[in-house]
């Protein structure tokens, strides 16, 4: 498959003019396994009153964001045997679910969020609907993706997704080794939907069908790749992503960023643009921005959560001006 494309758009201008260190309202609580921050910031998705809920990947809280006072409120996950933080500090890392993505399904009514795929602890997904918040393994899916080769690469690792009309639109991150791909693909919603809640029942719905794969070539920054690291959805039938330069070795491992671009794609259209993110002086924005959300009430508003890959270091929320060219 050849890789589309992705051009430079000098219209596109993306600047931190704001970033926020997001600390619980509620501080630490050691019962709760929570500690007094949120810590590696992977995934963004709406909530009502503008607020925004953080996903993490090594620790099994929602934080619920009000963007304009920087206040945050915790959402406690199911812990995995009493435990709702995993790093090498505790040596537990491999244990993480490593949630990279999010999306809301029918309506709104369910949040999901998605381990990335890369290892079999990170092949199960978070649901929060009615009944409150569960855990599932969804091994059927996650082989679905890996067996999609033109997707998956030669490491699945799954680190955005937005709704697309009827349809999930899911972004592998082409960090790893070997053979990796920026690669988007799409999932129809509604089967989607079915088949996460009857995961664990006596007659489970069918694995939906993983479909309409593009391969995307970002670019690179000092030699190294430019790879989604999440993705929103915007009006026009297009998706907005974020895609970090991180000179890392292959999909488990960190490593030192080189720059950030925000973008726009059509995979339909199979077009692509992107720009890189300034920070507050000006310069290239150097932070691993991971999730992404936009205002949908300033076309020109947007907000990134950062992973600063230290469990002692508090996530930061960056709000983004976007000028010129971005109107949706």
């Amino acid at each position: 498959m050849t890789p589309v494309p992705a051009r430079v758009e000098p219209s596109l201008v993306a600047r931190v003019v704001k970033r926020t260190p997001l600390f619980y309202s509620r501080g630490a609580d050691a019962k709760l396994d929570r500690p007094a921050h949120v810590r590696a910031g992977s995934a963004i998705v709406r909530a009502a009153g503008n607020r925004l809920i953080v996903v993490q990947g090594d620790a099994l809280f929602f934080a619920v964001v009000d963007p304009e006072s920087g206040t945050v409120a915790d959402l406690p996950l199911p812990s995995v045997d009493g435990v709702r933080q995993f790093d090498d500090t505790r040596g537990n890392k491999g244990q993480k679910l490593d949630l990279e993505a999010s999306v809301q399904l029918r309506g709104g009514t369910i949040i999901v969020a998605f381990g990335s795929g890369s290892s079999p602890e990170r092949e199960r997904i978070v649901l929060v609907s009615d009944p409150p918040a569960r855990i599932v393994h969804a091994a059927e899916l996650y082989a679905a993706f890996r067996a999609a080769r033109d997707f998956s690469g030669s490491e699945l690792n799954i680190e955005g997704a937005a709704s697309a009309g009827s349809d999930v639109l899911f972004f592998n991150r082409g960090n790893g080794a070997g053979a990796a791909v920026n690669a988007t693909a799409r999932v129809e919603d509604e089967g989607l939907a079915r088949y996460l809640l009857s995961i664990g029942s006596e007659e489970p719905a069918p694995v939906p069908t993983v479909r309409e794969i593009v391969q995307w070539e970002l670019g690179a920054v000092d030699g190294t790749r430019l790879t989604f690291t999440d993705a929103a959805r915007t009006m026009h039938d297009a998706a907005a992503f974020l895609a970090c330069a991180e000179d890392s070795p292959d999909a488990m491992h960190d490593g030192v960023v080189k720059g950030v671009a925000i973008g726009r794609l059509d995979d339909r259209k199979r077009t692509c643009a992107l720009a890189y993110i300034l920070d507050e002086h000006g310069e290239r924005l150097l932070d691993k921005a991971e999730g992404l959300a936009l205002d949908e009430a300033d076309p020109l508003r947007a907000f990134a959560v950062v992973d600063k890959d230290d469990p002692a270091a508090p996530a930061d929320l960056l709000e983004l001006r976007l000028e010129s060219g971005w109107s949706r």
